[in-house]
């Protein structure tokens, strides 16, 4: 019954993963920037547009499909034990935006997710 709990939980990193790299991968291969010398109306058109792309709606919905997982997940333990799987998330970010969207790879960056890690490992272990 606890794993189940666990599949909750990589199911809600899982979908926040995926919401986040599609969304700035399709925002980047779109080229869009809102400027602050733009127009209100035209900020609003441009960023109706682009909700309704089908690859930034998938986004959308996979952030809300996290959340259902992250409420069932949330039946299954307490915030405190499942709450520090989270940052599980940033460390896959950084790693498929290293591989496939061309972000930049520091070891500043790798060093302060292994530290993310480390923290996580004791957070939950004691």
């Amino acid at each position: 019954m606890l794993m189940k709990g666990y599949q909750y939980i990589l199911g809600t990193i899982s979908f926040t993963v995926y919401g986040q790299i599609v969304l700035k991968w399709r925002l980047s291969s779109l080229n869009f920037k809102l400027s602050e010398n733009e127009e209100l109306l035209k900020k609003v058109f441009s960023l109706l547009q682009i909700i309704f792309d089908p690859y930034i709606l998938s986004g959308f919905i996979s952030a809300f499909i996290a959340s259902l997982f992250w409420m069932a997940a949330m039946s299954k333990f307490e915030i405190t034990q499942a709450y520090p799987f989270m940052s599980i998330a940033p460390t896959m970010v950084f790693l498929l935006g290293v591989l496939f969207l061309n972000e930049t790879f520091t070891f500043g960056k790798l060093f302060g997710l292994l530290l993310i890690i480390l923290g996580t490992i004791v957070t939950v272990k004691f």
